[in-house]
C-alpha cells in the first residue's frame, strides 16, 4: 500500500477547491465527496464575499445577479494568488473586461473602486517642500511619484459615473469619451483623490512613472507639441503635479 505525503494531500485538496477535480489521493467515496463539497462551497462563498466587500458601489450599480455571475466567472478563472484576500480583487476589472467587452465602463468603474481602496492603504510619503526645489537641475533630476498613485486608461465617463455613485446620486448614462485619456487615483494625507486627465497628461505621467526623469517628460512633450509648446506644457504639468502632491521625492543626478 503506497504512502501519501502531506504535500500530496495539500496539493490535491487545493486542486479540489479550485477546480472540483476528484482526486484518488483524497478519495472519491460518497462520504468523502460530501465532505469535500462543503469545503468547496465555503471556499467559493468566501471569495464571493471578498469581491462583494471590495466592490459595494459596483455591485449596487450593475445589480446583484450580474455581479454574482461576474464573481463566479472570476473565481473559476482566478484562484487566490497572494497570502491575503485583500489582493484577490486585483484582477476583477480584467474579468469584467472579458465578460462584458462592449461595456468598458464596468471595467473602469471597478478599477476606480479598487484603486481608491488600494491607495488609501499605500505607504505614506511627505510632499515636497518648495525650498527643496530651489537648486534642482531639471536636466538631470529624478522625480519620485507618490507610492499611492494608481493610473489606468480611460475610454468612458466612468469618473462621472463613480462620482455620482459615491455621492448617492443616480449615475449618468455611460458613454464613450470623445478622446481617450487616463484615470489617476492617489492619496493626500488621509484623503484619496480621483481625477480624469487628457491623453497628453496621461502619457506624460506614465513616462514619469517609467523613468522618473523630468528631462524624458520634456522630450516626450516636445516630440508631441513642438519645442516651445512642449516645454511650456512640461512646466505647467510639473507645477500641477507638485501642487497635487503627486511628486514626493527628488534625486539629483550627476
Amino acid at each position: 500500500m503506497s504512502r501519501v505525503s502531506v504535500v500530496d494531500l495539500q496539493r490535491d485538496f487545493q486542486q479540489w477547491l479550485v477546480h472540483a477535480t476528484p482526486s484518488a489521493v483524497i478519495g472519491t467515496g460518497a462520504r468523502a465527496m460530501a465532505g469535500l463539497a462543503v469545503y468547496q462551497n465555503n471556499y467559493r462563498a468566501q471569495l464571493v464575499g471578498c469581491l462583494e466587500v471590495s466592490f459595494p458601489k459596483l455591485r449596487g450599480w450593475i445589480g446583484e445577479e450580474a455581479f454574482r455571475q461576474a464573481a463566479i466567472t472570476h473565481i473559476d478563472a482566478h484562484p487566490p494568488h497572494a497570502w491575503t484576500l485583500d489582493a484577490y480583487a486585483d484582477d476583477f476589472a480584467v474579468t469584467l473586461a472579458a465578460l462584458f467587452p462592449d461595456n468598458p465602463d464596468l471595467r473602469e468603474v471597478a478599477w476606480i473602486e479598487h484603486a481608491l481602496g488600494a491607495a488609501f492603504v499605500a505607504a505614506d510619503a511627505a510632499p515636497l517642500a518648495m525650498e527643496d526645489l530651489a537648486a534642482v537641475d531639471w536636466e538631470s533630476v529624478s522625480l519620485q511619484v507618490a507610492p499611492s498613485l494608481r493610473t489606468a486608461p480611460a475610454s468612458t465617463n466612468a469618473e462621472q459615473v463613480w462620482t455620482a455613485l459615491w455621492d448617492g446620486q443616480p449615475p449618468p448614462e455611460s458613454e464613450m469619451l470623445a478622446e481617450a485619456g487616463g484615470l489617476l487615483v492617489w492619496r493626500r494625507g488621509y484623503t484619496t483623490y480621483l481625477k480624469q486627465v487628457d491623453a497628453l497628461e496621461y502619457q506624460a505621467l506614465l513616462q514619469l512613472q517609467a523613468s522618473g526623469s523630468f528631462a524624458d517628460v520634456c522630450d516626450l512633450l516636445v516630440a508631441l507639441r513642438g519645442e516651445a509648446a512642449g516645454v511650456a506644457k512640461a512646466g505647467e504639468l510639473l507645477a500641477h503635479w507638485l501642487s497635487s502632491e503627486l511628486i514626493t521625492g527628488i534625486e539629483q543626478g550627476e
